[in-house]
């Protein structure tokens, strides 16, 4: 398969899928004589799996490493288990971020519904 049809069966870019190969994410593909990059089916299913994997919030790096695991025989649920901890440890941290901006937010919101609007900067308050 040329790259553009890859692109088109597994949802993304042209550039993804350039990108997923530079980054190891997909092998190096085969060229034709005229430069041309040729995959084979299994490129579309690895680029979905990676893909699959980000949305699960893995980064780049750990979609990298559970895929070699894959490669290399070693994927268990044990090898699953830790990869998935860290991305579960990585999002309860941010959701805990998040839910400080918002309620600081709020806060502010009150403060200027209030008459006391902290984010003025020097103007009279409203």
């Amino acid at each position: 398969m040329k790259i553009g049809q890859v692109a088109r069966e597994a949802g993304v870019t042209v550039d993804t899928v350039r990108f997923y190969e530079r980054r190891g994410i997909l092998p190096a593909a085969e060229r034709r004589p005229s430069g041309y990059r040729v995959f084979d089916a299994a490129a579309v299913e690895r680029i979905r799996m990676a893909k699959a994997l980000q949305e699960l919030g893995f980064t780049l790096d750990e979609v990298a490493g559970a895929l070699s695991a894959h490669d290399q025989g070693g994927a268990t649920c044990d090898s699953v288990r830790w990869r998935l901890e860290a991305v579960v440890d990585r999002l309860d941290a941010k959701i805990a971020e998040l839910t400080r901006a918002r309620h600081a937010a709020a806060q502010s919101l009150r403060d200027c519904h209030a008459g006391q609007c902290r984010l003025a900067y020097g103007h009279a308050d409203r």
